[in-house]
């Protein structure tokens, strides 16, 4: 339906249009809005999500709120507060009066942005035991999702948001898909402006790097001698990439993916390139290979694996996404490595020689625990936290990339380095801080690019003893279920955003048994 075939709310809707449970989209002058059923009760919010505007009317309505299709933030529909990320920012609201049998929706109510602090003899309140400062060290995902929070919850404390990046907190996930690809401008990628940051009175420390840090004395040092006292603190320190050392090499030559400064720097270089290898058959090695066909770079993929992301989504879409790089230009070298660099020259392990101009590898993370193990944090292959994301130390919290945590749904501890739950963990994190007691119990998701094609991944799988596939992969069209003893563990979708959704919350209501 096109915006000029959509009704106007303003005049009326029948209620029988909108079953219990279901939208529908219409205008009111001239905005795009969802009108939402609930019983006998209805709302309208906006009708597309504040993160990278997807259609909530092809979203799902799960007791008071509506879930975006695309990626899985969801939304209050009283209120329009983005309650999980990635969206970060409220949908604006309007009010809707039933008359008979028709709901009309009238003025547009103003989204509020923080919750307001609770005054008690001139001071404010938002929780039992609140700390008199917080600080945040970490600026990626994790990192910055807690200092909003933190402030959409009222509190009026000092937060200080330490970062080693030269950059503030940014869409790390365009990195390497649309802003490498040339089809994302730069100002797109930073995840508020500078303004938040004074508007909200969070100090933000960039290239700023923590030396030590004391859980006793709630102290830390800086590199350049300086000394912060805190009341609570968050460590988001995220991972670093794993680096490799090819004989050959010069300075600068090789390239990884982190930062903002990384993307950059291999945007430049990739102005000039005419040839490409990539090293890293995962995600973003995939991305990045993507992006750069789409430069018109000529990219070699380099991996040790037989097929790509084949330990990740098994055999046969290992297949279908090698197949679909190929049909885009890509060349794989398949159980192979980088044995030498000699100039221009890239030689292999199994001998070949490839010319390239540019090299970027991608061959996993390393989670960055060394701050936390000098504090003497409980440590296991990541930063230990319990079921609120506390660590060892009471009130040292840790989310992101570092925090491995008791996943209700898997029955596991598991670390993750997804960019949506880091952010969920960072929100969840700053709940607590301020005494909710919030759990975190959200099921892991996350998407990834190749090219037009989108896939998005709900839940954990280390391992499965079975995968079926609903529908068809050739087709584009299809739910995969990564199943053990019974049990689905994870979904992948392509072409089926509402199924990615409903996988969601079978995992949360712990209803999803294979049938």
């Amino acid at each position: 339906m096109t915006t000029a075939q959509k009704p106007d709310l303003k005049q009326g809707i029948a209620v029988s249009e909108v079953p219990d449970g279901g939208t529908l989209s219409g205008l009111v002058d001239e905005e795009e809005v969802l009108l939402l059923r609930r019983g006998e009760s209805f709302f309208a919010t906006a009708a597309h999500c504040t993160h990278y505007h997807g259609p909530l009317a092809e979203g799902l309505v799960v007791a008071d709120t509506v879930r975006c299709p695309w990626h899985h933030a969801c939304f209050d529909i009283h209120t329009g507060e983005a309650l999980r990320a990635p969206a970060l920012d409220p949908l604006a609201c309007w009010r809707v009066e039933r008359v008979g049998d028709k709901a009309f929706v009238r003025e547009k109510i103003a989204p509020s942005t923080m919750k307001a602090a609770v005054k008690v003899a001139g001071k404010s309140v938002t929780g039992a035991g609140q700390p008199k400062s917080v600080i945040v060290v970490g600026g990626g995902a994790a990192g910055l999702a807690a200092a909003d929070m933190l402030r959409r919850e009222g509190y009026e404390g000092p937060v200080t948001l330490i970062s080693a990046d030269d950059s503030p907190p940014c869409d790390r996930p365009n990195l390497s898909k649309d802003f490498l690809a040339g089809t994302a401008p730069e100002d797109w990628i930073p995840l508020r402006p500078q303004e938040f940051y004074r508007e909200r009175n969070i100090e933000l420390l960039l290239n700023t790097r923590v030396a030590s840090l004391d859980v006793r004395a709630r102290s830390l040092q800086l590199d350049d001698g300086r000394s912060i006292e805190f009341g609570a603190a968050l460590l988001a320190t995220g991972a670093d990439p794993v680096q490799l050392e090819i004989p050959g090499a010069q300075p600068g030559q090789i390239h990884y993916l982190r930062t903002f400064a990384d993307s950059r720097a291999i945007v430049a270089r990739a102005a000039t390139a005419k040839r490409a290898v990539v090293v890293g058959t995962s995600f973003i090695g995939l991305e990045v290979a993507a992006s750069l066909r789409a430069r018109g770079i000529e990219v070699h993929v380099v991996g040790h694996d037989s097929l790509p992301l084949e330990r990740i989504l098994g055999a046969e879409v290992g297949r279908f996404v090698q197949e679909l790089h190929e049909s885009r230009g890509v060349i794989f070298h398949s159980r192979n490595s980088i044995a030498r660099i000699e100039g221009s020259h890239v030689i292999l392990s199994d001998a070949t020689t490839v010319e390239a101009d540019l090299i970027v590898l991608g061959v996993g993370v390393r989670p960055a625990v060394t701050l936390a193990e000098q504090a003497g944090l409980a440590v296991d292959r990541g930063v230990t936290v319990n079921d609120y994301l506390e660590t060892s130390a009471a009130g040292v919290f840790a989310a992101g990339d570092i925090a491995r945590w008791p996943d209700p749904h898997s029955g596991e501890r598991i670390r993750i380095e997804h960019w949506v739950v880091a952010e969920r963990q960072g929100q969840v994190a700053a709940r607590n801080i301020l005494g909710q007691r919030h759990r975190f119990d959200a099921v892991p998701f996350f998407w990834s690019q190749h090219y037009d094609l989108a896939i998005n991944y709900t839940g954990h799988a280390q391992q499965w003893d079975s995968i079926r596939i609903q529908g068809s992969l050739a087709a584009r069209d299809c739910a995969i279920s990564y199943e053990r003893g019974g049990r689905t563990l994870a979904v992948a979708t392509i072409g089926r955003d509402l199924s990615s959704l409903q996988a969601e919350f079978a995992m949360e209501s712990d209803t999803y048994r294979t049938q």
